[in-house]
């Protein structure tokens, strides 16, 4: 294992089981969000985006947890690993909910600094809102992923805890 990519909707756990992988294989973890925002929630452009998730990608090593879909098709193929956390929206949103409250008004570990967390209606109407599209083009990645691959579709917590235990 030396190059893992995580994929999952929001309050999946991609990075607190980044975080934790990287902790147990000793590989450097990047997160999406830190990619995606500059500080103070200013947003990327995409090419900006595209552009450090491709120098990424050349890396020798790395654990790369989250989105940016256009960059999908790239990774997988260097990836060794593919993990889908698919967990059930209730609780995604229970753990959007969780952290919201934990880090309000801070940044959180996965984000750039000057990012406070605050509670966003946007951002909870997306995860409705792509409660399904967003599922399936994650199962297309999945299923579509070169079986030279080691691959993990991981449903629940305890699953998750079980694979790390076993590293």
């Amino acid at each position: 294992m030396k190059r893992v990519m995580i994929i999952g909707q929001p309050g999946a756990g991609k990075s607190v089981f980044a975080r934790q992988l990287g902790q147990k294989t000793g590989l450097p973890v990047v997160h999406i969000d830190k990619i995606h925002w500059k500080s103070g929630w200013v947003e990327r452009t995409g090419a900006e985006k595209d552009e450090m998730c491709s120098a990424v990608h050349a890396r020798d090593s790395w654990i790369f947890e989250g989105g940016r879909s256009s960059t999908w098709a790239e990774r997988p193929d260097r990836a060794d690993t593919l993990i889908w956390l698919d967990t059930p929206l209730w609780l995604r949103v229970w753990r959007v909910f969780k952290r919201t409250v934990r880090y309000y008004g801070q940044s959180r570990p996965d984000l750039p600094e000057n990012c406070p967390e605050r509670f966003n209606w946007e951002f909870c109407a997306w995860i409705w809102n792509t409660r399904n599209t967003s599922r399936k083009l994650m199962k297309r990645t999945f299923d579509d992923a070169p079986k030279s691959k080691d691959c993990l579709q991981i449903r629940s917590k305890w699953t998750a805890h079980l694979y790390l235990k076993s590293i």
